[in-house]
């Protein structure tokens, strides 16, 4: 069971949001605020798994307050207005319920929370695989699988066997933490390389088998550093 609060300024979405908790049985609702900056202060002392957050709040907008969230704390948006699926789509939220919605709606976005939240752990504990949040989906992906990774301005395009790949909205630093650095290169700003995949480097070019990868000039010393010693 994961936990979780609901910030809205409307009394009756927060007692909508009372109630379909009590119905669902992976979700625990520990307290609901009316105001941002209660919910701050009880977030500071009382961490959760999940957020029911309005965008639309009279002094701190949903979109400011996630600010000062922890980066690991998942939001659930519930917004009156449509328009705002965007934002929370580029805010990397869960799920967005547009008011008013019912309770498989509800669950079915509680769910989305819920696998998130396990995959999150299993990749804790089993480093042999990526899970890639993808749109409003989780893609477990295994690392062995990896050919090369792209960044493509504020996406990454991770590349697969078979001339597949995956579209993931994320820094080439976040993904970097993911991956471990004894098997994984950033040689580029926009290119990492799995090491046991490079065939050749010269002239500040990394062959691997159907593709050629540029070196970047402020990475040059730290490859050729590392396949001098292997």
């Amino acid at each position: 069971m994961i936990t979780a609060i609901g910030i809205d300024d409307e009394p009756l979405a927060l007692n909508v949001i009372q109630a379909f908790c009590k119905k669902n049985e992976e979700v625990k609702l520990l307290e609901v605020f009316m105001e941002t900056t209660a919910a701050l202060n009880y977030l500071k002392e009382n961490p959760v798994n999940l957020i029911f957050l309005d965008i639309n709040m009279p002094s701190i907008s949903g979109i400011e307050f996630l600010k000062y969230v922890h980066k690991d704390t998942m939001v659930i948006f519930t917004t009156a207005y449509s328009e705002y699926a965007v934002e929370g789509f580029n805010l990397n939220a869960i799920d967005y319920l547009l008011k008013p919605f019912d309770y498989a709606r509800f669950s079915s976005a509680v769910e989305k929370a819920v696998e998130f939240y396990r995959f999150k752990i299993q990749a804790a504990q089993s480093p042999q695989y990526l899970f890639i949040k993808v749109d409003y989906s989780v893609m477990k992906i295994p690392v062995a699988d990896i050919e090369y990774v792209e960044g493509l301005d504020n996406y990454l395009k991770i590349h697969l066997p078979e001339k597949k790949s995956v579209m993931a909205r994320m820094s080439m630093k976040a993904l970097m933490e993911k991956l471990s650095d004894k098997e994984f290169l950033r040689v580029h700003r926009s290119y990492i390389v799995p090491f046991s995949k490079v065939q050749a480097v010269r002239n500040k070019t990394i062959y691997l088998k159907n593709v050629e990868i540029p070196v970047g000039a402020n990475y040059v010393d730290q490859v050729l550093q590392l396949f001098k010693h292997n």
